[in-house]
C-alpha cells in the first residue's frame, strides 16, 4: 500500500529494512494495486544505518517527539527543502516506521530533520501508507505547482442577449398556453425573477440550444388527454358526453368522482376556441380578472363563469350528442334558477370572428349590471 501511495505521486525508489514477511511477497503485490514496478526495482536492507548511508539529508516521520532536539517541520516544508536539496544534486530519504509502533529512538537520532503531521492530537497515529500519501502529495504539488491532470472541457462561447432573448420569448409563450403566470397582478414580477434565473448562470450558446429543446420538448409532449395539449373538436365532444353521461349523480367537488376527472382532462386540453376565449378573457380589459375556466358552480362546470356579474358561458360544439345538450339544457336551468345569466358561443363563430363575440359579451355584461 505504501508503493502504491509513492505510484501516485512519482515516487520510485523504495527501500526496505529487514521485511518482516520476507521477500518478494505476493501479498505486496496485490496490495500494491499496479505498483508492480516500484516492488520490483525495491532495494533490501539489513538494518536502517546501511540504508540511509549514501544519503546526505534524512528526514523522520514520527507523531511523537521522542525528546530529541531537532528541528520539527511539516510535510509542506520538508517538500521545500528537498526540493532544494535534490536541485543541488543532494541525496535526500524520507525514514518511516513500522506499521505498528512506528521508529525507534535510535533510528531517529539518524535523521537530521523530524516530519511530523498536523492532525488530531487525539489521535495522532497514522498508518504506514497514509504517511507515505501525505509527504508524497506535499512533494508532488510543489514539483508541479500544483497543476490539476484535467480540467472542465472547454465551453461553448457565451449566449448572446438576442439568443436570451429568444429562448425567454419561447419560454413565455409556452408558460401562457399552460395559464402559469397568473395572477395578471404577479406576471412581471414572475417574468423577471425567471429572467435572473437564467442571466444569473452566465449560460453558453450550447445550453441555450439545450433550453430551447427542453421546453419544445415539453410543450410537444403535452398533445394528448391530461397532458395540457390542445384537443380537436371531436375528442372534446366526446369527453364532453362522457361528462354529460356521468354528471346526473356526480357532484364535481367529490375529488374522486368520475365527474371531476373529466373536468380535469377539459380544463388541461382546452380547444383551440376555449383557449382563444381565454386568453381574451385574461387580457382584455374589459373582462380581465372577472373571468373563470371550468369552475364548479354547485354540482355544475361551466365551461367560463364570472361570479361578480353571475354570467356563464358555454361553448357549443358542432355534432354535438343528445347527451351533451341534455345536459347543457339541465346546466342552464339549474343556473338560471340560481340568477346567472347563460351565454352561448358557437364554436365556429368564436373561431371565425372572435371580436363580434367578445363584443356580444359585452353588451351581456351591460345588461347583468
Amino acid at each position: 500500500m505504501a508503493a502504491r501511495a509513492m505510484g501516485n505521486f512519482a515516487l520510485s525508489r523504495l527501500r526496505i529494512v529487514n521485511p518482516r514477511d520476507g521477500w518478494p511477497n505476493i501479498a505486496a503485490q496485490r496490495a500494491a494495486a499496479g505498483a508492480d514496478q516500484i516492488l520490483e526495482s525495491a532495494e533490501l536492507f539489513d538494518t536502517v544505518e546501511q540504508a540511509v548511508a549514501d544519503l546526505t539529508l534524512l528526514f523522520a516521520t514520527t507523531a511523537r517527539a521522542h525528546d530529541q532536539a531537532k528541528p520539527v517541520v511539516a510535510p509542506s516544508d520538508a517538500a521545500v527543502e528537498i526540493a532544494a536539496h535534490v536541485a543541488n544534486r543532494g541525496g535526500v530519504g524520507i525514514l518511516f516506521g513500522r506499521e505498528r509502533y512506528g521508529l525507534q529512538n535510535e533510528e531517529v537520532a539518524l535523521a537530521n530533520r523530524i516530519i511530523t503531521f498536523p492532525v488530531n492530537p487525539g489521535f495522532a497515529s497514522l498508518n504506514l501508507a497514509q504517511a507515505v500519501l501525505l509527504i508524497g502529495y506535499e512533494w508532488f504539488k510543489l514539483s508541479t505547482g500544483g497543476a490539476l491532470p484535467f480540467a472542465m472541457p472547454e465551453r461553448s462561447e457565451p449566449a448572446s442577449q438576442h439568443q436570451m432573448e429568444a429562448f425567454f420569448d419561447n419560454l413565455v409563450q409556452e408558460l401562457d398556453r399552460v395559464e402559469f403566470l397568473r395572477p395578471p397582478e404577479k406576471r412581471e414580477t414572475m417574468l423577471v425573477n425567471m429572467r435572473n434565473i437564467f442571466t444569473r448562470i452566465h449560460p453558453t450558446k450550447q445550453d441555450m440550444h439545450t433550453l430551447h429543446g427542453v421546453v419544445m420538448a415539453i410543450a410537444e409532449g403535452r398533445k394528448g388527454p391530461a397532458k395540457g395539449g390542445v384537443l380537436d373538436g371531436e375528442q372534446a365532444t366526446r369527453l364532453r358526453a362522457l361528462l354529460a353521461e356521468h354528471g346526473q349523480a356526480a357532484s364535481p367537488s367529490d375529488s374522486g368522482g368520475t365527474v371531476r376527472g373529466l373536468a380535469r382532462l377539459l380544463r388541461r386540453n382546452p380547444t383551440d376556441a376555449e383557449r382563444m376565449l381565454w386568453q381574451s378573457l385574461t387580457r382584455d380589459r374589459r373582462f380581465a380578472g372577472q373571468f373563470k375556466r371550468q369552475t364548479p358552480v354547485g354540482r355544475h362546470i361551466p365551461d367560463f363563469v364570472s361570479f361578480v356579474h353571475r354570467i356563464a358561458i358555454e361553448l357549443v360544439n358542432p355534432t354535438e350528442s343528445e347527451a351533451i345538450v341534455a345536459d347543457r339544457v339541465a346546466r342552464r336551468s339549474w343556473l338560471e334558477a340560481r340568477d346567472y345569466r347563460v351565454v352561448e358561443m358557437r364554436v365556429a363563430e368564436v373561431e371565425r370572428d372572435l371580436e363580434a363575440e367578445l363584443g356580444r359579451l359585452e353588451a351581456s355584461l351591460r345588461q347583468a349590471s
